[in-house]
């Protein structure tokens, strides 16, 4: 348990028996009546973001969430396969807790998988990886870094917009947030 005095971004609490962590906090003080914490909480599984204000003082019951870097190994049908740097032990990983994030993820590549109670909750990647284009339309003559994009597929089979002068067997960096391209390795 903790005071809703101690709340910080990424802690992860657990109300009514579902896994929230502290998007954003804000103590507010008004002139009149009683302190109170506005806060955004994001649902750990679903995603689904809601505001919750607490009252100055409230008690809330927050969750132990282990945090580890591992290392991606291969997926197993919809399933993928991690491997706890320190200990040696894998962990199969739900496609569906993967999500968004299988687009950015090469075998060997590392992670940091957070589980709760044993039970795979997320996974975060490093902010940015690089990926070879496995394939694109050639640019044509004339065109220049100032143009349009096209569409380029990485060898993890995603699909990232490109600038026009990008041709197919370069490797370029990729933002893992929203699959922007950054620019080349």
């Amino acid at each position: 348990m903790a005071s809703t005095n101690d709340l910080k971004n990424g802690l992860v609490l657990n109300l009514d028996g579902e896994l929230w962590a502290v998007v954003e906090f804000q103590h507010v003080k008004p002139g009149k009546g009683g302190a109170f914490v506005r806060t955004t909480l994001k649902n750990v599984l679903s995603g689904k973001v809601v505001d919750k204000t607490f009252n100055a003082g409230t008690k809330v019951e927050t969750a132990t969430v282990d945090k580890r870097t591992m290392q991606y190994l291969y997926q197993d049908g919809e399933d993928f396969v991690f491997m706890d740097l320190d200990t040696f032990d894998q962990i199969t990983v739900p496609g569906g807790t993967v999500g968004e994030a299988a687009n950015y993820l090469l075998p060997e590549a590392e992670a940091t998988v957070a589980t709760h109670e044993g039970v795979p909750l997320y996974i975060e990647l490093p902010t940015s990886v690089f990926l070879e284009v496995t394939y694109t339309e050639p640019g044509l003559q004339g065109d220049r870094s100032t143009g349009g994009t096209k569409p380029a597929t990485v060898e993890t089979g995603a699909t990232v917009q490109v600038p026009l002068f990008i041709t197919t067997g370069e490797k370029i960096k990729v933002d893992t947030r929203d699959g922007r391209y950054l620019g080349r390795s």
